[in-house]
Protein backbone atom coordinates (compact mmCIF):
# COMPACT_ATOMS: atom_id res chain seq x y z
CA UNK A 1 0.00 0.00 0.00
CA UNK A 2 1.24 3.46 -1.39
CA UNK A 3 2.44 5.88 1.97
CA UNK A 4 2.32 9.17 2.33
CA UNK A 5 4.74 11.70 4.33
CA UNK A 6 3.80 15.27 5.48
CA UNK A 7 6.90 17.18 6.05
CA UNK A 8 7.53 20.35 8.72
CA UNK A 9 4.31 20.31 10.70
CA UNK A 10 4.23 23.72 12.97
CA UNK A 11 4.32 21.98 16.48
CA UNK A 12 1.00 23.86 17.56
CA UNK A 13 -0.95 21.71 14.75
CA UNK A 14 0.43 18.58 15.60
CA UNK A 15 -0.38 19.56 18.94
CA UNK A 16 -3.56 19.64 17.64
CA UNK A 17 -3.72 16.67 15.75
CA UNK A 18 -2.71 14.97 18.52
CA UNK A 19 -5.43 15.76 20.90
CA UNK A 20 -8.12 15.55 18.22
CA UNK A 21 -6.61 11.98 17.53
CA UNK A 22 -7.27 11.25 21.96
CA UNK A 23 -10.39 13.22 21.15
CA UNK A 24 -11.49 10.30 18.85
CA UNK A 25 -9.94 7.68 20.65
CA UNK A 26 -7.38 6.89 17.73
CA UNK A 27 -3.94 7.36 16.76
CA UNK A 28 -2.81 10.28 15.09
CA UNK A 29 -2.16 7.37 11.88
CA UNK A 30 -6.09 6.39 12.72
CA UNK A 31 -7.08 10.38 12.56
CA UNK A 32 -5.05 11.83 10.06
CA UNK A 33 -6.74 8.54 8.04
CA UNK A 34 -10.56 9.52 8.69
CA UNK A 35 -9.62 13.53 8.03
CA UNK A 36 -8.11 12.33 4.81
CA UNK A 37 -10.93 9.89 3.93
CA UNK A 38 -13.54 12.55 5.06
CA UNK A 39 -12.20 14.98 2.24
CA UNK A 40 -11.88 12.97 -0.11
CA UNK A 41 -15.48 11.76 0.44
CA UNK A 42 -16.47 15.20 -0.05
CA UNK A 43 -15.04 15.88 -3.18
CA UNK A 44 -16.24 12.80 -4.53
CA UNK A 45 -20.05 13.62 -3.54
CA UNK A 46 -20.14 16.96 -5.07
CA UNK A 47 -22.18 18.37 -1.85
CA UNK A 48 -19.70 19.96 0.17
CA UNK A 49 -21.73 17.70 2.85
CA UNK A 50 -19.43 15.44 5.33
CA UNK A 51 -20.47 11.78 4.15
CA UNK A 52 -19.76 8.94 6.52
CA UNK A 53 -17.64 5.73 5.84
CA UNK A 54 -20.70 3.77 3.73
CA UNK A 55 -20.91 6.80 1.54
CA UNK A 56 -24.19 8.40 3.34
CA UNK A 57 -24.92 11.46 4.72
CA UNK A 58 -26.16 11.74 8.18
CA UNK A 59 -29.06 12.98 6.44
CA UNK A 60 -29.83 9.70 4.69
CA UNK A 61 -28.87 7.55 8.07
CA UNK A 62 -31.40 9.66 10.04
CA UNK A 63 -34.47 9.33 7.14
CA UNK A 64 -33.30 5.37 7.26
CA UNK A 65 -33.40 4.84 10.98
CA UNK A 66 -36.80 6.64 10.87
CA UNK A 67 -38.50 4.24 8.08
CA UNK A 68 -37.09 1.56 10.24
CA UNK A 69 -38.71 2.64 13.85
CA UNK A 70 -41.20 4.89 12.93
CA UNK A 71 -42.48 4.95 16.51
CA UNK A 72 -40.43 6.16 19.46
CA UNK A 73 -39.57 3.76 21.68
CA UNK A 74 -42.22 3.60 25.19
CA UNK A 75 -39.65 1.17 27.17
CA UNK A 76 -35.98 1.07 28.10
CA UNK A 77 -33.59 3.00 29.96
CA UNK A 78 -33.36 7.12 29.96
CA UNK A 79 -30.09 8.32 29.05
CA UNK A 80 -30.18 10.49 32.63
CA UNK A 81 -30.30 7.18 34.10
CA UNK A 82 -27.43 5.87 32.20
CA UNK A 83 -25.59 8.57 32.70
CA UNK A 84 -26.06 8.98 36.36
CA UNK A 85 -25.18 4.92 37.06
CA UNK A 86 -22.43 5.82 35.11
CA UNK A 87 -21.07 8.73 36.93
CA UNK A 88 -22.00 6.80 40.44
CA UNK A 89 -20.02 3.73 39.76
CA UNK A 90 -17.01 5.64 39.74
Amino acid sequence: MPSLSIKDIPEPLLAALHRRAARNHRSLQGELMALITQAASEERSGTGAPAVAAGKTIEQIAAEHRARWPKPFKSGPLAVDIIRAERDAR
